[in-house]
């Protein structure tokens, strides 16, 4: 018989797999990003470039990117008390998040900058943070959280000398048990009540002395409520509380004693949009020893030490999350072809994956900059920069984040919506940094308070911005006319107007950085579509000819 022989499972063959990306998996997130090196190059310290290579390959592995999606998939679950009636406050985790946490604590991401041998040690700690943060997100709160203390504790000698050493061990211990038994600690903070948000001044939790009131180190008992605690397994908190002399910060630790639990008790895990593998929690204090920090009514500036630095952290944050969603969305455009054409070599694709790509770089190189001011705080002109230009990175970058996860979200398409792949957890995290920390609106008025009081941090600002004046002619607008505005205004105008010019002073400052850093290419592309007067930059947007074949070729994947 001439007649083909049919097989009956032939009929059931719908279709083959083909036309779709592969997973983006066992890369080396920093050998595969030209900026990172180049920024680590222009303000860390050679010493370092071995363990973030090092780093990098191990974070872009298949299987520890999967931590990342296990976290978040098998969320913490709280119990109040134990199978026998007793209080346990108890926050379990899957094992995936506790291995991020050993990872990030093992390479020192909480405790670099205060281990007093390591050079330029801001900027490598930023570095690892970077890389660690594309993989997972929420476990960055904890760690941190942590990292930031040493800054707080430090005005209180006796606190400082019982708790920094266990703080910045390179020793990982989720342990529920007394601080006294660990030989490393993880430190939360709890600030927010319900009745005033940001405004923690009116705070109603009460703080009672136990002894002689105002002394710093001296023992207090809380009671009172914190409706926002993030990390509630933390071994110690610092939070603020009305003393008899006004709002003050103390240390609360998450046991009183080795067989007694502090009277701190979880009412509940928040239910959030995103951040799921992070617990956060609402807070009652019944009675919870705390020990003072700092001088009595000074709470907010003594804690306000902490929150620059997580405020540091939220920039580098936001801008590893661009970074992944830039990279999800490269690595798909350069294997799905639609229209008889790879997605990457179609034009308009072009536009908005480079434009993506340039935001991201400008986030990054903003970041590293301020972590080179941080190193160098010692110097009071870059300590006024960090001053400020952390407050107006982290308004702009972590503001720009959500529609950049979004832009990013759509040049996959239908398969970058589907949980199955890292989208949409890049696009629930996105607006977190903007928000934790000080929303925008706090973050500008931050700006015009730090002008106020020390007026020549404007100054600094401007000559940083300045440095890259001649570069190009939006530039020069921006140094010569637009941003020195911002000086002639009434108070209340300032007030009312603070987010127009502190965008304009992020761009301007980004943009100088890129002409004094980063290819020209670069510097040119970000110049011409971001320092436009007459028009929002919107993503894919670039004039036409833009070097995008030179800036593909920087940023697109393997």
């Amino acid at each position: 018989m001439n007649q083909q022989t049919v097989f009956p499972h032939q009929h059931f063959e719908t279709h083959c797999v083909e036309n779709v990306a592969s997973p983006y998996e066992n890369v080396s997130l920093f050998t595969q990003d030209s900026a990172l090196q180049e920024a680590v190059a222009c303000f860390g310290d050679p010493s370092g470039v071995a363990e973030l290579k090092e780093f990098g390959d191990q974070a872009g592995r298949a299987e520890y990117l999967k931590l990342g999606d296990l976290a978040n998939h098998f969320k913490p679950e709280f119990s109040s008390h134990d199978r026998y009636g007793r209080r346990i406050d108890l926050v379990e985790f899957h094992p995936a998040y506790h291995e991020l946490m050993r990872t990030a604590i093992e390479h020192g991401l909480h405790s670099l900058p205060w281990e007093k041998s390591i050079p330029a040690a801001q900027v490598q700690r930023a570095a690892l943070c970077y890389l660690q943060t594309q993989v997972e997100a929420g476990h960055g709160c904890p760690v941190t959280m942590t990292f930031a203390s040493v800054a707080a504790l430090g005005s209180t000698t006796a606190l400082a000398n019982d708790w920094i050493p266990k703080i910045t061990a390179r020793h990982y211990d989720p342990r529920n048990i007394c601080h006294t038994l660990k030989s490393g600690v993880t430190i939360g903070m709890a600030m927010t009540e319900k009745q005033g948000g940001s405004d923690v001044r009116s705070n109603s939790t009460q703080a009672y002395p136990l002894g002689a009131s105002g002394a710093s180190s001296q023992a207090y008992e809380l009671v009172g409520h914190k409706f926002f605690v993030s990390a509630p397994m933390c071994d110690a908190f610092l939070m603020l509380a009305q003393a008899p002399r006004g709002l003050s910060c103390f240390l609360v630790p998450r046991w009183r004693g080795v067989n007694e639990k502090n009277p701190m008790e979880l009412v509940r895990l928040k239910d959030k949009m995103g951040n799921a593998s992070n617990a956060s929690s609402e807070v009652e204090l019944r009675g919870a020893l705390g020990w003072m920090v700092g001088e009595e009514g000074r709470g907010v500036a003594t804690i306000l030490e902490m929150v620059a630095l997580t405020r540091f952290d939220c920039m580098i944050g936001s801008s590893a999350g661009m970074q992944m969603a830039t990279q999800q969305a490269m690595h798909h455009a350069t294997q799905r072809r639609a229209f008889s054409r790879t997605l990457i070599d179609q034009p308009l694709m072009q536009n908005v994956l480079v434009d993506l790509a340039l935001e991201r770089e400008a986030s990054l190189w903003l970041s590293m900059r301020m972590a080179h001011a941080l190193d160098q705080s010692h110097l009071e002109a870059e300590h006024l920069l960090a001053r400020i230009g952390v407050a107006i990175g982290k308004y702009w970058i972590c503001k720009r984040t959500p529609q950049h996860a979004y832009e990013a979200m759509e040049c996959i398409g239908g398969s970058g919506v589907m949980e199955t792949s890292m989208m949409p957890r890049l696009y629930r995290e996105a607006p977190v940094n903007a928000i934790w920390e000080g929303s925008g609106n706090v973050q500008c008025l931050d700006v015009l308070r730090a002008l106020k009081k020390s007026p020549a941090a404007f100054e600094v600002l401007y000559q940083e911005i300045r440095q890259a004046e001649g570069a190009h002619p939006l530039l020069d607008y921006q140094i010569n006319h637009g941003i020195k505005g911002l000086l002639a205004l009434t108070p209340e105008q300032a007030e009312f107007e603070c987010r127009l010019w502190v965008d304009r002073l992020a761009i301007a400052l980004q943009a100088s950085l890129l002409w004094r850093y980063a290819p020209s290419s670069v510097a040119e592309a970000f110049s011409a579509s971001r320092l436009r007067r007459d028009t929002v930059h919107q993503y894919g947007t670039l004039a036409y000819g833009t070097a995008v074949s030179a800036l593909l070729q920087r940023y697109r994947t393997a």
